[in-house]
């Protein structure tokens, strides 16, 4: 960097603790390792500088002038992780892009304008999150588990029953940070064995979203080896992603949307022989390797049914 241009940056830099801030801070919500946009405007462009920094420790984000970005300053954990608009930057756009988005960047951030007019802050405050993606959840014996991962911030864990019941839920329910400051969260439900008529919800929430998935009453099944059909139906239609699955681990079939067509695995193609509107299945040619659990799960962008089926052969019908 020249001598001109170094002693520009830091007459800069003396110039922002003398600047009248504007008021109120802009909010901007950030999703983890996406793009994200930091707004900042100005309606003088005459030899613009613009500096971007982040307020906790004051971090040197980017900088533009010469009309040129700056980078001798910048901090190594934003090196090739931001940009401004150029096109824009005529118009007064003077907004910063932060690609890959990271928990550590979360924070308050200061836009720093000077043009011949004067120069201006701006101050923009970037919340990440991370999504929850999908809910797990199973029972074995009388225990019931919820798990998530990757989240953030730290998000919560409800149980709830269908129809709701006047028993008090009893569970523990722990979310643990990672070395990426994410969090995993794990729930455990003690499950009754005086009430068996129900369906049990785990939903997990953050500032970003929610998830719910549920777990319908298992039921079990007599079927003959030449055909058999397995019920999974919800009185939410908006449920349009279809998941088959055996023993918990061999995929069947899937189905990804309303429109689409069912694929089965190819394990399975002699087995399948259709599936309904509502997503029940029927299964043919049937033997004792067929034996076991099968687990139907409908899915929408927030919620997930899963229904178990416990298939015994009937021994005395085999063909």
């Amino acid at each position: 960097m020249s001598t001109v241009s170094s002693t520009v940056f830091w007459w800069i830099i003396i110039s922002v603790c003398m600047v009248m801030t504007s008021r109120g801070d802009t909010e901007v919500s950030c999703v983890l390792m996406q793009k994200c946009m930091l707004p900042c405007s100005s309606q003088d462009v005459t030899q613009i500088i613009i500096h971007w920094f982040k307020m906790s420790g004051d971090i040197h984000v980017h900088s533009f002038y010469n009309n040129k970005d700056q980078h001798g300053y910048q901090d190594q954990r934003f090196r090739d992780r931001t940009s401004l608009f150029k096109d824009q930057i005529s118009k007064g756009n003077v907004s910063l892009q932060l690609a890959g988005v990271k928990v550590q960047d979360e924070g308050r951030y200061k836009c720093h304008i000077s043009t011949l007019q004067g120069n201006r802050d701006s101050f923009i405050n970037l919340n990440v999150n991370a999504p929850v993606q999908k809910v797990n959840i199973q029972q074995t014996g009388n225990q019931m588990t919820c798990s998530s991962e990757g989240l953030y911030p730290k998000p919560n864990l409800t149980w709830t029953t269908s129809p709701p019941s006047n028993m008090s839920l009893q569970y523990k329910t722990t979310a643990q940070e990672t070395q990426q400051l994410l969090y995993n969260i794990n729930s455990s439900l003690m499950v009754s064995e005086r009430v068996k008529d129900l369906d049990y919800s785990c939903t997990i929430s953050t500032h970003r979203n929610r998830k719910r998935a549920t777990l319908s009453r298992a039921s079990s099944v007599i079927s003959s080896y030449t055909e058999t059909t397995l019920p999974c139906s919800s009185s939410n239609t908006s449920l349009r992603k279809l998941l088959w699955r055996f023993n918990h681990s061999q995929i069947i079939l899937t189905k990804t949307g309303p429109d689409a067509k069912y694929t089965v695995s190819e394990r399975w193609k002699q087995h399948v022989r259709g599936v309904s509107e509502s997503g029940s299945l029927t299964l043919q040619n049937l033997s004792a390797d067929q034996e076991g659990t099968y687990t139907c799960e409908l899915s929408d962008a927030s919620e997930t049914i899963t229904t178990n089926i416990f298939v015994k052969l009937n021994q005395g019908k085999i063909n």
